[in-house]
């Protein structure tokens, strides 16, 4: 009964947060799609990019940008140790910080992956070797840690540990890819085992989320060689879609249209909308529409689609991780490829106020239209490094990172 308590008590507080204000609490934002509710942001900006608020020393890593109650949180790797910082949102000035494992190396760039989610007092991270850990919000402290992979029997996978925690209830559920657990959950005050669901997954790189498919809420991950749906408080598998790809690349974060889930790879995969069908207490799968291999209209490489009024727009990445990437817009319903900006180049984006806010590989920062009708590119500047952390807004500030340095800028009209 205390647990049903908590559960309840923790998602009506994360609800009202996400609700009460324009933060962005977790990866790709409140909804996990990518898209803010903001509106009366700029349609353009002078050649030099939009005003500059702050800008500030970061640290290495990919780790995305969580923005609550004034305050930016991610994950740095400074001083041999992945470190979980805080930040003064509207000044970068820094309020705390916390180390929580030692520097972590991969040949695919060293640093932590995850992002950073914030519900209520509590900040939920994922370190690139697999130490989960929950942090006090208001001072930094750390509450609980500890290594989830290894309690799984689970390795790293090849790349570093990339989900970003999904709170849920009172359960903190990342993707492992261990051998007691493809996916699991973990109390989110005690850091206990709630459940673990067991698929022989492999961990991928994906960001699992809570989404409204099938008729009910299920939580959907995107694991190394498949897709599934959960149960949110039992882990029971309610569907399973077989989708390998090469190195287990399956990377962005699934999203619901319709009813329906929509996924995609890069290394020349392709993409899926993906119908759920009832059949008893489980679900049936059946694409209502793919498109698969080297002619595919959309091969995600590690960029989430942005869906906006019935339209996918997305990275397409031609090849095994190639270097030529189109920007691709697609009809949502059918798969039909509806225009196409070939060799955009790599990034990263999130969608605001019918537009597309892209932080490229280049340093540049671009500000596309979201319109059906044709590419309609609005302006454009070179703002930091390379870069493939999606940018974060809130409050018409644009937060985007690199290697090197956080920066602040006023997308307001």
């Amino acid at each position: 009964m205390l647990r049903a308590v908590l559960a309840g008590s923790l998602l009506c507080l994360a609800t009202s947060i996400w609700a009460a204000d324009p933060d962005w609490p977790q990866f790709l934002g409140s909804d996990r799609n990518g898209i803010s509710a903001e509106k009366g942001l700029a349609d353009a900006w002078p050649v030099k990019g939009p005003k500059e608020v702050w800008r500030v020393d970061g640290g290495v890593g990919k780790s995305g940008l969580a923005i609550s109650r004034g305050r930016l949180l991610t994950m740095i790797q400074v001083e041999g140790k992945q470190r979980l910082i805080a930040l003064n949102a509207k000044t970068g000035e820094p309020i705390w910080k916390v180390d929580l494992a030692p520097a972590y190396r991969n040949s695919m760039g060293d640093g932590p992956r995850s992002t950073p989610t914030i519900v209520g007092d509590r900040v939920f991270v994922l370190t690139g070797e697999g130490i989960l850990a929950a942090v006090s919000f208001e001072k930094g402290e750390v509450l609980w840690s500890k290594n989830v992979l290894k309690e799984l029997g689970g390795e790293p996978a090849e790349y570093g540990m990339a989900c970003s925690p999904l709170v849920v209830g009172s359960d903190v559920i990342v993707s492992l890819g261990a051998v007691k657990g493809s996916v699991a959950a973990f109390d989110a005050k005690t850091g206990d085992k709630t459940w673990a669901a067991a698929t022989n997954d492999p961990a991928g790189y994906s960001s699992p989320s809570l989404l409204d498919v099938g008729g009910q809420k299920q939580i959907v991950a995107f694991t190394g060689g498949s897709a599934l749906g959960l149960a949110p408080k039992t882990g029971t598998v309610l569907w399973r879609y077989p989708y390998e790809t090469d190195f287990a690349c399956n990377i962005v974060t699934p999203i619901a249209h319709a009813g329906q889930v929509f996924i995609s790879s890069g290394e020349n995969h392709g993409a899926a909308m993906l119908a759920l069908k009832p059949a008893g207490s489980v679900f049936e799968v059946e694409p209502k529409w793919e498109s698969q291999g080297p002619g595919s209209v959309l091969r995600n490489e590690w960029q989430t689609s942005i869906l906006l009024d019935g339209h996918l727009y997305g990275m397409d990445n031609v090849g095994g991780a190639g270097p030529v990437t189109h920007l691709t817009c697609v009809n949502a319903a059918t798969g039909e490829r509806v225009w196409q900006q070939v060799r955009f180049g790599k990034g990263n984006l999130i969608g605001a106020d019918g537009k597309l806010y892209f932080a490229m590989m280049s340093g540049e920062l671009i500000l596309v239209r979201a319109t059906p009708k044709a590419y309609e590119e609005l302006a454009r500047a070179t703002i930091l490094g390379a870069t493939r952390t999606p940018p974060a807004l809130a409050g018409g500030l644009l937060y985007v990172r690199d290697e090197k340095k956080i920066v602040c800028l006023d997308v307001r009209k």
